[in-house]
């Protein structure tokens, strides 16, 4: 009967910040301290055997690389950093009407993308409507909470290079163009 309760207090009182994998635990984040140069050549280095992975054809290890890039700490810091620093829409708040722009709300934002305990359930879009160029007429936008972004973001860094090395071999000998629009895109695929 002791040894029940002794194995359900040792499992009860593990702390949930085992589940991490990368990042100290204890460590305070502000932007000052973050070495950004040492986090994107982490990020590319790891991007680089995703793409060395995906063409030697090793399914298996791209899978893992990619959960890898989902949990490293990098990518995490440089996908906040992308939708709170680099992103032109960074001061639009989504429909929860939040907005990150000072350090400490960003290192929060950041230790809660790379720690979120529970799986996340996106929030529904801010829909805007915005003058098309050229007409009177006016286009929907929808812009998502700040959090959807940087989870965006995360799922981008480690998809991102699978994707195009698979269009590029497989489909037809097209350059690597992210910005490419969808309609652009299909136009590419079947005129070859």
């Amino acid at each position: 009967m002791d040894t029940k309760t002794d194995t359900v207090e040792t499992v009860s009182t593990v702390p949930t910040a085992v589940a991490t994998v990368n990042g100290p635990e204890d460590e305070d984040l502000d932007g000052a301290s973050i070495n950004w140069r040492r986090a994107e050549e982490d990020v590319r280095r790891l991007r680089q055997r995703i793409f060395t992975a995906s063409q030697a054809g090793d399914l298996k290890k791209v899978r893992n690389l990619q959960k890898l890039m989902l949990r490293s700490r990098p990518n995490t810091l440089l996908s906040v950093r992308r939708a709170t620093d680099i992103n032109a829409g960074r001061a639009t708040a989504g429909v929860d009407g939040k907005v990150v722009l000072l350090p400490q709300p960003k290192a929060a934002l950041a230790d809660w993308v790379q720690h979120r305990a529970r799986p996340w359930i996106p929030k529904p879009v801010k829909r805007v409507f915005i003058p098309k160029p050229g007409t009177t007429k006016k286009r929907g936008l929808g812009i998502p909470v700040i959090v959807d972004r940087c989870l965006q973001a995360v799922a981008l860094g480690c998809t991102g290079t699978r994707v195009g090395s698979a269009v590029r071999a497989e489909v037809v000998r097209l350059p690597a163009r992210p910005r490419l629009s969808r309609c652009d895109r299909s136009h590419l695929l079947h005129a070859h």
